[in-house]
């Protein structure tokens, strides 16, 4: 019979020996190698999401996975992981027995999402109005520079207009400081983007834009939170109206 010294030397070395398992796993330097599929889909995914946005995949066109997977040196299966990605997103449509194809957005979709867009970037405006640091005032003023020598430099710059015009919203949500809010813009923005390249080509859009910026920005330096938000909301109508 073990005396209860023996059984509390077996209950510590198998204590012990569970802990050096659970050491070694933690510390296994082949431990990363696990995450290795998921990075590979999650690349693949914003490949494909770039190329969308870029207008080389168009709405409405066919994914040819063969393809693609030949192209990018993979299989089928992380291929497929980055569309079900795209397909959350709103970017991808999932067809039974037919494959993915790029998601062709309505004028109902695109109201819907400039509309919620207008409300959400529109509040984070008067937050900024209120709060924003003098730092973060002239940060948003050099910016909107850059956005402005953008617009002048005709055709080459439309790309570069874009991207500014991208940040400068994006920037005044991180000064607003609600991760929640800045979730829902990213996947709002990302559908909006389908069709976003296509109303800054129509005649004077550009121009029009830049001016609107212009107005939201005075609103924003002269701490009138109201004035922002309703310069906002209008910038997002205005958008809508050349989106459609």
């Amino acid at each position: 019979m073990r005396s209860g010294s023996q059984a509390a030397d077996e209950v510590y070395v198998i204590y012990n020996y569970s802990c050096k398992i659970l050491d070694a796993t933690y510390n296994d330097p082949m431990a990363d190698t696990a995450l290795t599929p998921r990075a590979l889909y999650e690349e693949v995914a914003e490949r494909l999401r770039q190329r969308i946005f870029a207008g080389e995949l168009p709405p409405g066109s066919w994914i040819d996975e063969l393809k693609i997977a030949e192209a990018y040196g993979i299989s089928r299966t992380p291929l497929r992981e980055a569309l079900k990605v795209l397909a959350a997103e709103g970017l991808v449509t999932m067809k039974v027995r037919r494959g993915a194809y790029v998601t062709e957005v309505s004028e109902r979709d695109l109201a819907e999402v400039y509309h919620l867009l207008g409300l959400l970037e529109s509040d984070a405006a008067a937050v900024v109005a209120r709060q924003a640091s003098p730092a973060e005032q002239a940060e948003l003023q050099t910016l909107h520079r850059e956005l402005d020598a953008a617009a002048r430099g005709g055709l080459p710059e439309k790309d570069r207009f874009f991207q500014l015009n991208e940040r400068f919203h994006l920037r005044l949500l991180d000064m607003a400081g609600n991760r929640w809010r800045n979730q829902m813009v990213s996947d709002l923005r990302k559908v909006m983007k389908l069709n976003r390249r296509q109303s800054l080509q129509k005649a004077g859009r550009m121009q029009e834009s830049l001016q609107e910026h212009q107005d939201l920005l005075e609103a924003l330096l002269r701490r009138d939170p109201e004035g922002a938000r309703l310069r906002m909301q209008q910038h997002f109508e205005r958008g809508l109206g050349a989106a459609t």
